[in-house]
């Protein structure tokens, strides 16, 4: 896609455009899929679920949509009622589903991103497999697909990214993230142009210093070309003889 039309396209155009060809070049949806959206009630969960919706009849592929949002006993960062209106707004069923995170701590254990991001995943293949759905789509875009390779690289020596497409063996789902082409700013003009809810993170324990460091880091080394390097880096996490943007979870011995 031309850096031309990038540059001149509304961003909500310049968000379909992204989607479809990461849709089409990474084969993430497929005839008769039912696909979970996974909505935090941020930008990012609900400009994917805007996009999926508006892009069936460019996509000509049959496939059904609904919503699913994951509450705690600790955050209550979205404001579900506005939610649930955009997304029947746009045909997509929306479903709150509660999740008492700290409630599950065992006795001694401090709570944690990382107990959270499991009970909350967990949840959500649970619920996918009980409701026959066969996709689940979460809001992930090119920033956080770098930052992720980044910082596993410089924090654990591992040459491993946040796939766009992840096939698991133990359920009977796969996770695509269709807005892994698209830049954050790119996310974030698109939700203005909608009226998109935007919601901010509440959570106690959501600081993450070493993403914002990141962050900083990605953008001094990238400059004012900054997504002409982000998209070469994707490239390269997907050129070599291990597609690092393609993964299956083997199962547990």
């Amino acid at each position: 896609m031309s850096g031309r039309f990038l540059r001149r396209a509304d961003a909500c155009a310049v968000v379909q455009k992204l989607t479809v060809k990461a849709i089409l070049e990474r084969n993430l949806i497929s005839e008769g899929d039912r696909i979970l959206i996974a909505v935090s009630g941020g930008k990012d969960s609900t400009v994917l679920a805007w996009a999926l919706s508006s892009l069936r009849p460019a996509l000509k592929i049959n496939y059904e949509l609904a919503a699913l949002h994951i509450s705690t006993d600790f955050c209550a960062c979205c404001k579900k009622s506005i939610l649930g209106r955009q997304l029947a707004d746009w045909s997509i069923p929306f479903t709150d589903l509660y999740v008492p995170v700290i409630g599950r701590l065992k006795e001694g254990r401090k709570m944690n991103c990382y107990w959270c991001s499991t009970q909350r995943r967990t949840e959500l293949l649970k619920y996918a497999v009980e409701n026959n759905f066969n996709k689940i789509a979460l809001g992930h875009h090119l920033d956080d697909i770098i930052e992720t390779f980044f910082m596993n690289l410089c924090a654990k020596g591992e040459m491993k990214a946040m796939p766009v497409l992840l096939q698991y063996r133990k359920y009977p789902v796969s996770l695509i993230r269709p807005l892994a082409y698209l830049e954050e700013k790119q996310v974030i003009a698109c939700a203005g142009m909608k009226d998109i809810l935007k919601a901010a993170c509440t959570c106690p324990y959501g600081v993450n210093s070493g993403r914002v460091d990141m962050r900083k880091r990605i953008a001094d080394f990238t400059g004012a070309r900054g997504g002409t390097v982000k998209r070469r880096i994707l490239n390269a996490l997907s050129s070599g003889e291990n597609d690092l943007l393609a993964d299956i979870i083997p199962d547990k011995k």
